[in-house]
């Protein structure tokens, strides 16, 4: 087939969305098709050039309608308005898949929101969790996120800490509750060290916490790490502590710890607790007091740790690249199969 894959944010972006597109493009290269990644994100150090696909960015006005003409499968990563004009000249059946609640931070739809929601009625919807296909008002194929198989258990690194924490430094990932909820284990006479990885605007704000609760020999920042170095890290712990104040759309982030033997706490909102699956446990959106409560439990009790850890393996099978790659592409099929025989 001849894919036509429209993302706004692509790499070097980083992000789930980006990763997401980037893992599923080498997938469908991969199988034999023909792919196309159309972004509006800049180029880097000529990176594209190590793609088995190729990548356009910022197309000129007539190029989107030629690739249009050019593909047999159109698809977007997130509905964009400003790319869908093509299909107006163009009849092509629209894929999407919706990475995230089409609504304002404040939690209101605006009419942008309620223009993308309109245009679900007449797409073939792909929602990345349970949650999301919930809040699109048309039938959708529901098809989890993928994790990058580079994320695994690395022999000869013995865990030696128990918590981890990784994202975005900002409120709506919530590491000040996990602070907070790290306070109250500490008062329970509870011994823990916990390492805090990324990097945003509340870094500074949340250090002072740390210092504050008196968790300074108990708390590391380490600022970004990524590739083999956060592989090896996530290795290193027992537990990823995912707080998000905010209902998370799914959560690739559960995945990678748990293919690296972390069992995952995270909030129950939203999608995350697909992600995590039987591997690990859930609190309530916010609540401080109840993510306390698990991570005591959990410390208090280091064997159960293991029952966790027994279906990571079937857990993440179901979530292979390969796996979801080939989900994809039997939507595909069928609906672009159906269209040429009406």
């Amino acid at each position: 087939m001849k894919i036509l894959m429209y993302s706004t944010l692509f790499y070097p972006s980083v992000g789930g969305m980006e990763t997401v597109v980037l893992t599923l493009a080498h997938q469908f290269a991969e199988g034999g098709h023909e792919v196309k990644v159309v972004t509006e994100t800049a180029a880097r150090n000529g990176s594209d050039n190590s793609f088995p696909f190729q990548v356009i960015r910022n197309p000129s006005g007539s190029q989107l309608p030629d690739l249009t003409r050019w593909c047999e499968v159109y698809y977007q990563a997130c509905i964009s308005m400003k790319a869908l004009w093509p299909l107006l000249r163009v009849r092509r059946t629209l894929f999407v898949t919706h990475h995230t609640w089409y609504r304002r931070t404040d939690g209101s739809t605006g009419w942008q929101d309620r223009l993308k929601l309109l245009v679900c009625r007449f797409a073939q919807n792909i929602a990345i969790s349970k949650a999301i296909a919930g809040h699109i008002p048309a039938k959708c194929h529901i098809v989890p996120n993928p994790y990058r198989p580079v994320f695994r258990k690395i022999e000869g690194i013995t865990p030696d800490r128990e918590f981890v924490f990784l994202g975005r430094l900002v409120s709506d990932k919530g590491a000040d509750l996990l602070l907070e909820a790290l306070k109250e284990v500490k008062a329970r006479g509870l011994t823990f060290r916990c390492t805090i990885t990324g990097e945003g605007p509340e870094k500074e704000t949340l250090q002072q916490l740390t210092r504050q609760y008196g968790l300074e020999d108990q708390v590391t920042f380490t600022g970004t790490v990524t590739g083999e170095d956060l592989i090896r890290l996530l290795n290193r712990h027992r537990i990823m502590v995912v707080p998000s104040r905010w209902k998370e759309p799914f959560g690739v982030v559960a995945l990678e710890a748990i293919a690296c033997g972390c069992v995952v706490v995270g909030s129950e909102g939203g999608g995350l607790p697909e992600a995590i699956g039987p591997c690990g446990l859930t609190f309530k959106n916010g609540d401080a007091r109840e993510l306390a409560e698990k991570l005591s439990l959990l410390l208090t009790n280091p064997g159960s740790l293991q029952q966790y850890r027994l279906p990571a393996a079937e857990h993440l099978s179901k979530h292979s690249a390969r796996q979801i790659g080939d989900e994809y592409l039997r939507i595909f099929e069928q609906h672009t199969s159906s269209t040429k025989n009406r």
